[in-house]
């Protein structure tokens, strides 16, 4: 399969393993100790405190793949499949599991609620990191791409902060994939300061932690100051902090932007090859319930 909007949505997809296995390695190191560890952490390899295989996926990737195979299992959108999904993730013994993800989950699973009340608890980065598959599924419905988004965050994250972030940058990805150039990138980025002041990223502030504004204003700004893919991750991840979820989503920022084609060879080599093989399937399928095929 061939096309410009594939190459993005495929690039997007890879992107975000790809910064997810990448920066697990660094997962709640702070820059100094990268440095003193690795000089420059640029290398697939596994390892960090999760003791992970070089290649292997965190959370971020796994619950991606999870979300997207409740959204084509059903050719469309079924909440409570999504919700199913998440459940036998958890119960797969996964390697990282966020503990606001888990309390979610298992109150689903305990009580069948898809969300709980508006929380400050609850201002992680855990649905913003694995909403890609909603923004393929939805690239010509943007009125279903904001209810399916928020529908799925709810079940572990019902904030207004972790909301207005996992739109903003789901609509980002979702218009570098459909071909905008990076000036509506940074009008959705403004749009989100508008909103919500605190996610500043300008000057950087230096922080990324898993708190959801950490987490955004690490991305945006690696993001917006970089001009390749691998520069783009490799300057994420050697922040540290939360590294697996901001690199997984600046690579899914970046792997939109660039295409697949631009992402190193050595680390699709690195990744995991089922989970590859799951996000070309996936990403196919996605963007043939999109209409885009």
């Amino acid at each position: 399969m061939t096309g410009q909007r594939w190459e993005r949505a495929l690039g997007a997809y890879l992107g975000l393993a790809c910064g997810d296995a990448l920066g697990a390695t660094v997962e709640f190191m702070s820059p100094r100790q990268i440095q003193k560890r690795h000089g420059v952490h640029s290398e697939i390899i596994g390892g960090g405190w999760l003791g992970l295989e070089a290649g292997q996926v965190t959370d971020d990737t796994q619950m991606s793949i999870a979300l997207g195979d409740a959204i084509i299992g059903h050719q469309g959108w079924n909440i409570r499949a999504v919700a199913d999904n998440f459940v036998a993730w958890l119960d797969s013994h996964p390697p990282d599991v966020g503990n606001t993800c888990k309390r979610g989950i298992n109150r689903y699973r305990a009580s069948g609620e898809l969300h709980g009340l508006s929380s400050a608890d609850e201002a992680g980065n855990g649905a913003c990191m694995r909403n890609l598959p909603v923004v393929l599924a939805t690239l010509n419905r943007p009125d279903l791409f904001s209810d399916w988004s928020l529908q799925q965050s709810h079940i572990t994250h019902h904030n207004p902060l972790s909301d207005a972030a996992t739109l903003a940058l789901g609509r980002m990805a979702g218009q570098l994939i459909n071909g905008w150039d990076m000036a509506a990138c940074q009008q959705e980025a403004d749009n989100l300061l508008g909103q919500y002041g605190e996610f500043a990223y300008h000057p950087y502030p230096g922080k990324a932690s898993a708190y959801i504004v950490h987490t955004v204003q690490t991305v945006l700004h690696y993001f917006f100051s970089t001009d390749s893919f691998e520069a783009c991750l490799v300057a994420t991840v050697n922040q540290g902090g939360d590294a697996d979820t901001t690199g997984a989503l600046a690579g899914m920022l970046a792997g939109a932007k660039y295409g697949a084609g631009q992402i190193p060879g050595r680390w699709l080599a690195k990744l995991d090859g089922q989970v590859v093989k799951q996000i070309h399937q996936q990403t196919e399928s996605l963007l043939g319930l999109a209409g885009c095929l």
